[in-house]
């Protein structure tokens, strides 16, 4: 990633592209994380080729690192493509990250740790009923979190009863 403007949003550093390449191990080997690839469905449908990378506008990502609380994810949202911010992609992979936290990983609270200056971030995920449960001045960083009651359940799960899970295998999706 070597968009200055990415860096500073997800408070990330540049990587070398070996840095890159172990990271992308990292994220397919790893059982504590993981990522869902945010692709623009209208470039998707309207394709001429194979070429997902011509589709992906960014990545959510869910890690699963509180040994003493399995029950807790700290989710992230990247949205890359800039023209394709403020449009919902993020809020629907939060959501349907959420969703699959919950129903597939028994998730019941979220975590989301944002730099202080991201407010679209900070707005978006406070729309999807998150609260501020801390704020870090040394990192600049503020915290968000949702407790997932029954009643937030049946709200996340109405938001997300669109969603068809698909099985993905060597590049092309599985028809079922």
């Amino acid at each position: 990633m070597q968009s200055e403007e990415l860096q500073r949003l997800t408070a990330s550093e540049p990587l070398t592209l070996e840095q890159e390449y172990a990271m992308q191990r990292s994220w397919q080997e790893d059982a504590d994380k993981c990522t869902f690839i945010v692709l623009d469905a209208k470039k998707w449908q309207a394709r001429l080729g194979p070429a997902e990378e011509s589709c992906m506008v960014g990545d959510v990502n869910l890690f699963l690192t509180d040994v003493e609380d399995p029950a807790l994810g700290e989710i992230e949202v990247m949205i890359a493509e800039p023209s394709c911010r403020g449009q919902g992609f993020g809020t629907e992979a939060a959501l349907l990250m959420m969703s699959y936290g919950v129903t597939k990983l028994g998730l019941t609270k979220f975590e989301a740790k944002i730099g202080q200056g991201n407010e679209p971030s900070i707005r978006m995920f406070q729309k999807l009923h998150f609260e501020q449960v801390a704020l870090n001045s040394v990192f600049q960083e503020v915290t968000l979190r949702l407790t997932v009651s029954e009643p937030e359940q049946q709200w996340l799960l109405a938001q997300t009863s669109h969603m068809e899970e698909k099985a993905y295998r060597d590049g092309s999706v599985e028809h079922q």
